[in-house]
């Protein structure tokens, strides 16, 4: 493609209202937070609604589970719901839905429809997921485009990380008990309850942003799309110019479907395979047993309820922590060292989980070393995992794609994430129940084996251009 002088200076020049494009990129990511907060804040539930409906492990695993089958749904739909309609009514869509599904899930009259409500917030996630990278990416001044997508992972783990402070000061609040009363209700409906007000939040920001520029060329309204380009990259641009770049953009991109993966006699092509190695990979470690059921865990060897919404707090801010490390050395280590080094720790670290839960319990709690070491152990896992796989996955699945194939193997990528998470989110209670000890073995056996993963099948993308992909 080629592009006049001033477009391409454009693509170096500096908005003269930073700050205002600061607000719509972080409003754009309140759906991060809300995904974060969605998906971790079911943790404080966990044990009381093993209770209130006097269920096993197995249909509770499955009610904690079920909201992956929305997530997977909205990702999928979001796309072409954002393309149809717009990417602003598309937030607004997921704020609804959040909102609805937390009042519902606080709320419910039993089992049955409280699964329901897990499945509509889960669609929400989904479409946060697709909706807010998207839009950022599309308003951002170029020369600041990387630097405020980070802002939608941030967003995500602060959302995980709010939550559990949140479920803990309700904790608090009822006493320790995760039934206690809190505002005429149980404590865990009560912690549900409370995503209405991010969500409510994220649903009035989605009024005071802007349309996306590359929609509005698309629905052939120019005029407005030259009002937001002044507005997010300043006076200085060539207004016309950049409406031309789009629209050419637009006409020339080819938009992959699922038959341009298919190749060679493994049916999809070995890169798609790659991508696929790297989603299964991020999740069969068993993260987000970390963040759907720490609370369970710590309870299940002696923890009180109290102490172990702490923990999964410190968690979160450890998960915080490293997601900065992530985002920090990306660039500058490259994408393979960090995953190696945090494959290596994550092994690690679950070795001496399942180490520490191989022990009885004395008292109804762990002796006091392997305590610590669990505790400690939990902790090193979620820093190695976030400051590695957590960010660096996600920047391999954009990058590591020839741009003929990127969007279709993106889409089977995050769809075989979503299937392994659910692989991980149902099994884990039951697999508790059968032998803690072992849970974490097998979760070390998959951390160890993404180490030759990813030194025979993963290349190095960090400085090659989209372009050189293939």
């Amino acid at each position: 493609m080629t592009s006049t002088p001033s477009a391409s200076g454009a693509r170096e020049a500096h908005p003269d209202n930073l700050g205002h494009v600061i607000f719509i990129a972080a409003s754009a990511a309140m759906g991060g937070f809300l995904f974060g907060y969605d998906s971790s804040v079911i943790n404080g539930a966990v044990e009381a609604i093993r209770s209130r409906y006097d269920i096993g492990s197995a249909a509770l695993a499955q009610v904690i589970a079920i909201a992956l089958i929305g997530c997977a749904i909205g990702a999928a739909t979001a796309g072409r719901i954002a393309d149809r309609i717009g990417r602003i009514r598309c937030m607004q869509i997921a704020a609804v839905l959040f909102l609805v599904s937390a009042i519902g899930s606080a709320l419910p009259f039993a089992l049955y429809d409280l699964a329901f409500w897990r499945i509509v917030g889960g669609f929400a996630i989904g479409m946060a997921s697709v909706i807010g990278p998207a839009y950022i990416a599309e308003v951002s001044p170029p020369a600041y485009r990387g630097r405020l997508g980070s802002f939608q992972q941030a967003a995500i783990v602060v959302g995980i990380a709010m939550s559990q402070l949140v479920n803990w000061g309700i904790l608090q609040a009822a006493g320790g008990d995760q039934r206690g009363e809190v505002l005429g209700l149980e404590a865990w409906q009560v912690m549900l309850g409370v995503m209405v007000v991010p969500a409510a939040l994220y649903g009035m920001l989605s009024f005071a942003i802007p349309e996306s520029p590359r929609y509005l060329v698309s629905a052939g309204k120019d005029e407005r799309a030259r009002a937001v380009l002044r507005e997010v990259e300043g006076e200085h641009v060539d207004l016309d110019a950049r409406v031309a770049e789009i629209q050419e953009n637009l006409h020339r991109e080819h938009k992959p479907t699922f038959k341009d993966l298919l190749g060679g006699r493994f049916w999809f092509l070995p890169i798609v395979w790659v991508g696929i190695g790297l989603s299964a990979f991020q999740q069969l470690v068993g993260i987000n047993v970390a963040f759907y059921y720490s609370s369970t865990l710590w309870q299940s060897v002696g923890v009180n309820p109290t102490d172990s919404f702490f923990y999964s707090f410190t968690t979160s801010i450890i998960n915080i922590i490293g997601t900065v490390v992530a985002m920090i050395f990306v660039d500058r280590v490259g994408r393979r060292p960090l995953a190696l080094i945090g494959s290596v720790g994550m092994c690690i670290g679950l070795a001496l989980e399942a180490w520490a839960f191989s022990y009885d319990l004395v008292d109804g709690k762990l002796p006091a070393t392997q305590g610590w070491v669990a505790l400690i152990a939990a902790h090193w896992f979620v820093f190695f995992f976030a400051m590695s796989w957590g960010v660096v996955v996600w920047v391999f699945l954009g990058e590591m794609f020839p741009n003929r194939i990127r969007a279709a193997a993106l889409g089977v990528a995050a769809s075989a994430q979503w299937i392994a998470n659910w692989a991980i989110t149902a099994s884990f209670p039951s697999l508790a129940d059968w032998n803690l000890s072992a849970t974490y073995i097998i979760y070390a056996c998959f951390a160890a084996l993404s180490i030759p993963f990813v030194l025979k099948f993963v290349k190095e993308t960090k400085g090659k251009a989209l372009e050189e992909m293939g």
